[in-house]
């Protein structure tokens, strides 16, 4: 078994697949990109939705307790670890109706899905290229033992090169970059929906209190007017 592994690891299709596959990904990419795709390898181990739509609901309903009572300016007294909700509710607390709240709203979650797009992006483009590279060095094994058809004993190294190449650009598409890619994408999905909730939630309950608000001053009018 040891010496099949030996077999398996060779240096020079390693630096050729996985080196090539890096810098083609890096050279199609901003600085940015690149550094949100890095970064995104903690969230994909560590990520729960289903956790934090859980925490996000308790927050919620936390947020519509406080408002019936105080109003929507101290929505932001709710302590939450979800970092989302208590952006959203600091800035329910700030917004000038629930119109400019519904516009921000849109707007960050727009800007949210774009960035984990873009991390995504990343992982899926090395996978797209791997094995391109993986064929690039099965090219130049074969010429190489073609180069060597004089000599048996230079041919197996050869070949060897030749297969081992597509091999880790096999590996790395459909073992590492390609899962990487369709794992945080269904995680960046799956944040969506339960984000897309919560902000719907805190949208209605600042409609409801422009609602009430905008009654209390008209009952308040027609008393003044009788």
């Amino acid at each position: 078994m040891l010496v099949f592994a030996e077999r398996l690891f060779e240096p020079l299709a390693l630096l050729l697949v996985f080196g090539g596959t890096a810098v083609a990904t890096m050279v199609s990419a901003t600085r940015e990109d690149l550094r949100r795709a890095l970064a995104a390898l903690r969230p994909l181990l560590v990520a729960r939705p289903a956790r934090d739509a859980a925490t996000a609901e308790q927050a919620v309903r936390q947020i519509q307790r406080i408002c019936e009572y105080k109003g929507i300016v101290c929505a932001d007294r709710v302590k939450t670890p979800v970092e989302f909700v208590h952006a959203v509710a600091c800035r329910l607390a700030e917004a000038e109706g629930s119109d400019a709240f519904a516009a921000w709203a849109a707007e960050e979650l727009d800007e949210r899905s774009t960035r984990h797009a873009a991390a995504a992006a990343i992982w899926r483009s090395a996978a797209d290229v791997a094995p391109a590279m993986g064929m690039i060095g099965t090219v130049l094994g074969l010429i190489e033992m073609f180069a060597a058809m004089s000599d048996p004993h230079a041919m197996g190294p050869a070949m060897a090169t030749a297969m081992l190449t597509t091999l880790y650009g096999l590996l790395i598409a459909a073992a590492i970059a390609g899962p990487i890619a369709s794992r945080l994408e269904r995680l960046s999905a799956a944040e969506r929906r339960w984000q897309e909730r919560v902000v719907a939630r805190l949208e209605a309950l600042a409609r409801a209190e422009e609602e009430s608000q905008r009654r209390w001053r008209e009952r308040r009018r027609s008393r003044l007017v009788s």
